[in-house]
């Protein structure tokens, strides 16, 4: 039973340690970074997908805001938050396929306080998007001790896919994007102290720095794309409680998320994380590091919440999430 445990990888051994570190080797070294949840998340026939994306899309007006900073949409399955995600990519004015696009997308894998990079494009059944390395590589000068490079969770991570695709059925597959996967600052969230993020941990201001600097010099100002689900709440999340959207204690997470908000519309990054530090984040919000992260570097940015969702991903659990549109203040 054991050695059965052990070659399936089931054990933290020799073997589980010499996979995983061959899976990992395997990522750095590969050109490009292949989907991961096309067939599942989306699918993964061309027809089929572009058949989603008018079904998605059907009714939609693209904005025509000359000052627009950047979004926040989902990363929740897109059939479950498509009408977020319609409403986060048609606020994007057309116009914009030669800017970089940042993509600030949770890690849920990720070490906490460090930044997830990869010089790879994202490979989708669109087509390949173009990364910008020289930012890549700028950040990685700049900040050593926060980043990952190549790090691995790119390789699983749907938070930043998603967001690879939209933008490129908006823009163009060879859209050129910045991909960053935010760690978690739970420090931050548990220190007794209710310490900020970038007080808590240099490498985090570091970053938080470095970012702003390379996008304030840009001739082009990047545009900024969040993927970010908000609370998960309910049996599946650890709670006592079986969640229902909108219903019973749901309410009551509505008017939490709601506050929450209303603080990063504002670009009161302050009054967002002492929200988040309210009993230790019991709202769960995985999205918080990236938020975080974009009001900290773009603290002029002014926000405008466009929807906000409760959505059962099963008959006990509950994820919230939106889209917000950032502007120019």
């Amino acid at each position: 039973m054991r050695e059965s445990l052990s070659n399936a990888g089931f054990l933290e051994d020799e073997n589980y340690f010499a996979r995983r570190d061959a899976k990992h080797r395997e990522f750095a070294e590969a050109e490009v970074r292949e989907p991961a949840h096309s067939g599942s998340g989306y699918p993964d026939d061309l027809p089929a997908l572009e058949a989603t994306f008018e079904r998605y899309f059907a009714g939609s007006t693209r904005s025509l805001s000359a000052n627009i900073r950047g979004i926040a949409a989902p990363h929740v399955s897109p059939e479950g938050g498509w009408e977020s995600y319609r409403e986060a990519y048609s606020a994007l004015p057309p116009g914009l396929a030669d800017r970089t696009f940042v993509i600030l997308g949770t890690s849920h894998y990720g070490a906490p306080n460090r930044f997830g990079l990869t010089r790879k494009p994202f490979r989708t059944p669109l087509g390949l998007t173009a990364t910008d390395t020289g930012a890549v590589e700028e950040l990685l000068r700049a900040a050593p001790s926060a980043v990952t490079l190549e790090d691995y969770c790119h390789a699983v991570e749907h938070s930043i896919e998603f967001q690879a695709l939209f933008l490129q059925r908006t823009y163009g597959p060879a859209v050129r994007i910045v991909p960053i996967l935010c760690g978690s600052f739970v420090e931050a969230i548990y220190n007794e102290h209710a310490r900020l993020p970038e007080q808590e941990s240099e490498e985090a201001e570091r970053f938080f720095g470095a970012l702003g600097e390379w996008a304030a010099r840009q001739a082009k100002p990047p545009i900024w794309v969040l993927g970010v689900d908000m609370a998960h709440m309910g049996v599946r999340y650890g709670d006592r409680f079986a969640a229902l959207a909108n219903e019973a204690e749901m309410a009551e997470v509505a008017r939490r998320d709601e506050s929450r908000l209303r603080s990063i519309a504002e670009g009161d990054s302050r009054g967002f994380w002492e929200q988040v530090q309210q009993n230790r984040d019991d709202l769960k919000w995985c999205g918080s590091a990236p938020f975080y992260t974009f009001l900290k570097v773009q603290p002029q940015a002014r926000g405008e919440v466009l929807r906000y969702e409760q959505w059962n991903i099963d008959d006990r659990s509950v994820v919230t999430f939106g889209a917000v549109r950032f502007t120019d203040s």
